[in-house]
């Protein structure tokens, strides 16, 4: 049995302002996927250039943001925010959704696309693999700080969460930090290394990061305030579903040649 080692989530104050590991983790991913955006463009693997590139990572950054809070509010927490609508400014307390931050950066490219006359499938294949390091980088913020941790389990690297009761757990994150960050990194990087048919590496994004997350999901504790939902599901494998089967339906009709 292991024992979380209770990091502090404050990685050092400057003056009155305290800048945290889970900030810092989300610029460390914003970083990574600004280095191999330049690194797929000089070899000239990418549909955008340079300039273009950095009006993609600014709104991609707001997309992400936006996106991943209102995703929260309207799928985690929805009954709670309408009776508390200023919370919904409170980012600091937490409350992030990837699912939310997915559809933040779709539209994001979407008038992106539109904005520098490039097509939108495209760039969002382009995109796709410069995003599973930055969710890597987030779930270890999320190990950092000793939040959303796993269920009860015996086996030898279970561990006890501050918070979480005596009993130890799988360290959830760490699996999803190895499954939909370097996992689906390195296949989408080794995919999309060759020409592919359009929509494709999207593809693969989708069905990819939702088989990952559909299993990850399986040693993670659910949301307290939701439980299980149909069929013993929980909110993270429900939302994951429609990404597998919309992820295997793109793929199917991008390999048709289009």
């Amino acid at each position: 049995m292991l024992v979380h080692p209770n990091f502090d989530p404050i990685a050092f104050s400057l003056g009155p302002l305290a800048v945290r590991w889970y900030g810092l983790m989300y610029l460390a991913g914003f970083a990574a996927g600004w280095w191999l955006g330049l690194s797929r463009i000089s070899r000239g693997l990418a549909p955008i250039t340079r300039q273009q590139f950095d009006d993609l990572l600014f709104l991609a950054v707001l997309g992400v943001i936006l996106g991943g809070r209102l995703g929260y509010v309207l799928f985690y927490k929805p009954a709670y925010y309408a009776a508390h609508p200023l919370e919904i400014f409170a980012i600091w307390q937490g409350g992030m959704s990837f699912h939310g931050g997915l559809l933040g950066v779709m539209l994001a490219m979407a008038f992106a696309a539109r904005r520098h006359g490039v097509d939108w499938l495209r760039v969002m294949d382009f995109v796709a693999p410069l995003c599973p390091l930055g969710l890597a980088a987030g779930r270890m913020g999320n190990f950092i700080n000793g939040e959303l941790w796993g269920r009860v389990t015996d086996l030898p690297w279970g561990m006890v969460f501050r918070g979480a009761g005596d009993a130890p757990r799988h360290p959830s994150q760490l699996y999803q930090f190895a499954l939909e960050g370097v996992a689906l990194f390195v296949l989408l990087w080794w995919f999309s290394a060759k020409p592919r048919p359009r929509g494709q590496v999207s593809a693969l994004f989708l069905a990819g990061y939702g088989a990952f997350r559909f299993v990850a999901e399986l040693a993670r504790e659910p949301d307290a305030f939701l439980g299980y939902l149909a069929l013993g599901l929980s909110m993270g494998q429900w939302l994951s579903v429609p990404m597998i089967l919309g992820g295997a339906l793109l793929f199917a009709w991008s390999g048709r040649g289009r």
